[in-house]
This record gives structure tokens, sequence and C-alpha cells, in this order.
């Protein structure tokens, strides 16, 4: 009971934590928020093959969701950075940018990231799935910390590869319909 008391104080304090940190990188409560939104789809993932497996919460399915969000926010981060590059690379040119513009940024941002996003969900998926076989000693602590990982990896991996780029080129569309799109290094150098 005190576990749980525990980690209804840390979660809130875990997600505070890594949006402050992510604003501290990006200067934007719009980008943090869009890349806090894949510890969400994480869940529900989690919550999913939790329930399948018929695992109740425990401190073991929590370290396994804690491990879960800091994936998730992390392979999300890297998409947003390509993402940035892309549109930086066509900023930089100094032309006047239009929709099309973006998009292709966007694009191939995208495309750029999703060898290497694949490659990791593989490894990360390849690694635990054989836990959730195991019957040996510790399969009883493992299993259900990797339960969450592995249902979250699915859900935030969607997640990450088409809609965290289409909530960029969302706001970067609305950077530019109000004149306020700029290098993404222009926004450290404000600080």
């Amino acid at each position: 009971l005190r576990a749980k008391e525990r980690l209804q104080v840390i979660l809130p304090v875990v997600f505070f934590v890594i949006f402050v940190l992510l604003y501290m990188v990006f200067h934007s409560v719009a980008e943090s928020a869009v890349l806090i939104f894949p510890t969400l789809y994480a869940l529900t993932g989690g919550l999913i093959l939790q329930k399948l497996l018929g695992y109740n919460f425990s401190v073991a399915v929590w370290v396994g969701y804690i491990a879960l969000f800091g994936i998730a926010v992390e392979t999300g981060v890297v998409m947003v950075v390509y993402l940035h590059e892309a549109l930086d690379r066509r900023l930089a040119n100094g032309k006047q940018l239009k929709h099309e513009d973006i998009e292709e940024a966007v694009i191939e941002g995208a495309v750029h990231r999703l060898r290497p996003k694949l490659m990791t969900v593989c490894v990360v998926l390849a690694s635990l799935i054989p836990i959730l076989w195991e019957s040996g000693i510790g399969s009883d602590v493992m299993k259900p910390i990797a339960a969450p990982i592995v249902g979250g990896m699915i859900t935030s991996t969607i997640h990450v590869l088409i809609l965290v780029p289409v909530f960029f080129a969302l706001m970067k569309e609305r950077a530019l319909r109000h004149g306020t799109l700029h290098l993404q290094g222009e926004d450290a150098a404000k600080d």
C-alpha cells in the first residue's frame, strides 16, 4: 500500500520533470506537449497488454511504465530533432518558405527517422517478448516489468511515426502564417 501511495506522487512528478526538460530543450510549450503525448499512447498500449496478460498493478509494473515513458519521450524527441533539421536546412537558404516547403521538410525528416525508430522498436521487442514466455526463476518479477513496455512500444511507435510529424507540421504552418517561423537554433540564442 505504501508503494502505491509513493507511486501516486512519483508519477506526476516524473511527468512534470519530463515536461520541464522538454521545454528547456525546445523552448516551446506546444512542442513539449506534443512530445509528452507519446507517453499517453504508450500508457494505452501498456494497459491493454497488461490487462490481456492478467497483471495487476504492482511496483514491478510501474517500473515498466516509467521505463516505457522514458523510451517513448526519447523516440519522440529524436523525431522532432530530425524534423527540425530538415526544416532548418530550408530556412537557412534564406528564401521565403511556403506550405509545400514545410510539408517536404516534414516528410524528409520523418522518412530519415523511420529506419532508426523501427530498428529501436524491433530490438526492444525482440529482447522483451521472450521474457513474457519465460517461466524460470525471476520471471514472476520480469514479466510484469516487460508487459507494459512491449504493449506501449507498439502504440507509441504508431504515435511517433505518424502523429508527431503531423502535429509538428501543423505547429510550423501556424508559425509560418503568423510570421514567427525561424531556425531552431535561434530559439536558444534568444534565451
